[in-house]
C-alpha cells in the first residue's frame, strides 16, 4: 500500500564530494510499508512474498484480537484512502485500548508510522516504528522493513550513531544482501567521515548489483579520495568517465581527480576536450581549466587563451584572481605591456598593496618611472609588508 504513497524515496542524502560535484545515494528507495504481509492477511489474499528467507528471527504467529478486528478494518480502510490524519487517530485509539493485544498494537504502530511520515512528522514516525519493533509481533516482512525505515529516518535526521546501529542490526538479523541497502550503510559511514570503513561496504554493494548506479561509484570514488587513496579514486573516475563519455559531470570529476593526483597533463586533456565541444558553460569550469594550465610548466599561452575566451563569452567574471593569473601568464610569456595592463586591473581589487608593489617593480624595470612611483604610492596607501620597498621606488630620481 505504501507503494502508492505520494512521497519520494525516504532518504536521498546529497554528499558533497571533494570533486565539487554531488553524489546521490538513492538506496533508500526501499522505504516502503513495513507490513505488506499483515495488510494482505487483512484482505484475505494470498500469502505475501517472503522478503527475508535467510532471516535468523523466529517469525511470530501473531493474530488480531476479536475485540479489535473491526477497528483494524477501519484503520486499514482509512490508510488505503490516504487519510493519514484519520489513520493516526484510529491507530492511537487501538494502541491505547485495554482490549488490544500486542499484535493489534504492533500493526497500529506500524500504520501510524507510515501515516506520520506522510504527514511530515518524522519524530512521531520514529516513535511509532520503535514501538512496533519493540512489540516484536509483526511478521518478518513487516518487522524488518520497520527496522530499515527507522534506521533511514534516523540517518536522515543525522542521528548517525543510532541509525548505523539499527542498520547493522537489521542487516545482521534479516541477512539481507540487497546492494541498495548496503549503499545506505556506505553512505552513512561516508557522512560520518569513516571513509576507510565505507570503502569495502560500497565495493560489496557494487559487486552485488548487476547494474550498479553511477552514483554508487561516485560515492566510492569520493571515499577513496577522502581516505587518501588517490590512485584508486582515479581508477573509479576513469571507469565512470569511460562508461559515460557524454556526461560532463563524469568528465569534470575525472579532471578533478587527475588534479588531485598531480596529473595535470591528463586533467588538461579532459578539460580541453570539453572546451572544444563547447561544454564549458560555468565560471568554475573555466577557472578549473586555467588553474590546471597555471600549474603546468610552459602553459602560459593556454592560460591566456582560456581566460580571454571565458571573459569574451561572459562566463568568466573579471575578478582579482582572473586578472592576476592573466598578468603573470603575460609576464612569463614576455608580453610585458599586456601583463602591466592586467596588473593595473588586478591591483585595485587586491585586499592589500602587494599587487600594486609588483606592478611598480615591473613598471620600473620597463623605465616607466612616473607610473612606477604612483603604483608604489598606491601600494603604501593600501598596505604592504615592507613599506621600505615601496619607498625605494617612490624616491627614485
Amino acid at each position: 500500500m505504501i507503494s502508492r504513497s505520494h512521497k519520494q524515496a525516504l532518504l536521498s542524502v546529497l554528499v558533497a564530494t571533494v570533486l565539487g560535484g554531488v553524489v546521490v545515494a538513492d538506496a533508500a528507495a526501499q522505504a516502503r510499508s513495513s507490513d505488506r504481509g499483515s495488510e494482505r492477511r487483512s484482505r484475505g489474499s494470498a500469502k505475501a512474498e517472503v522478503l527475508y528467507p535467510e532471516a535468523t528471527r523466529q517469525e511470530p504467529n501473531g493474530k488480531s484480537s476479536s475485540k479489535m478486528g473491526g477497528k483494524l478494518q477501519k484503520l486499514f480502510a482509512a490508510y488505503n484512502k490516504d487519510d493519514y490524519e484519520q489513520t493516526r487517530t484510529l491507530a492511537d485509539e487501538i494502541i491505547a485500548a485495554e482490549g488490544a493485544n500486542d499484535y493489534d498494537k504492533a500493526v497500529a504502530n506500524q500504520l501510524a508510522s507510515q501515516a506520520a511520515y506522510n504527514l511530515d512528522d518524522t519524530a512521531a514516525a520514529k516513535q511509532y516504528l520503535q514501538q512496533a519493533i519493540a512489540l516484536n509481533q509483526l511478521d518478518n516482512n513487516g518487522h524488518f522493513q520497520a527496522m530499515l525505515m527507522l534506521a533511514q529516518l534516523q540517518l536522515q535526521d543525522e542521528q548517525y550513531a543510532e541509525g548505523l546501529a539499527n542498520l547493522d542490526k537489521y542487516l545482521a538479523e534479516s541477512k539481507s544482501h540487497k546492494p541498495e541497502e548496503l549503499v545506505i550503510k556506505g553512505q552513512a559511514l561516508y557522512q560520518t567521515e569513516k571513509y576507510a570503513e565505507a570503502i569495502p561496504v560500497l565495493k560489496a554493494a557494487i559487486a552485488a548489483s548487476p547494474e550498479p548506479k553511477d552514483s554508487w561509484n561516485q560515492l566510492l570514488m569520493a571515499a577513496y579520495a577522502e581516505a587518501g587513496q588517490t590512485g584508486e579514486a582515479v581508477k573509479e573516475a576513469e571507469a565512470l568517465a569511460a562508461r559515460n563519455p557524454a556526461d560532463k559531470k563524469a568528465q569534470l570529476n575525472l579532471a578533478s581527480m587527475y588534479m588531485q593526483a598531480d596529473q595535470m597533463d591528463k586533467a588538461a586533456a579532459v578539460m580541453d576536450k570539453l572546451r572544444a565541444a563547447g561544454q564549458l558553460t560555468e565560471e568554475r569550469e573555466y577557472k578549473q581549466l586555467y588553474s590546471i594550465y597555471a600549474n603546468t610548466e610552459n602553459k602560459e599561452k593556454d592560460v591566456i587563451a582560456v581566460i580571454n575566451e571565458g571573459m569574451s563569452k561572459g562566463i568568466l567574471k573579471p575578478d582579482y584572481q582572473v586578472y592576476l593569473a592573466l598578468a603573470q601568464s603575460y609576464y612569463y610569456s614576455d608580453q610585458i605591456p599586456q601583463a602591466i595592463e592586467a596588473w593595473q586591473k588586478a591591483a585595485p581589487l587586491s585586499k592589500d598593496g602587494e599587487t600594486y608593489l609588483n606592478l611598480a617593480r615591473v613598471l620600473h624595470s620597463e623605465g616607466r618611472i612616473p607610473e612606477a612611483k604612483q603604483a608604489a604610492r598606491d601600494a603604501k596607501a593600501k598596505g604592504v609588508k615592507n613599506p621600505a620597498d615601496a619607498d625605494k621606488i617612490i624616491n627614485l630620481k
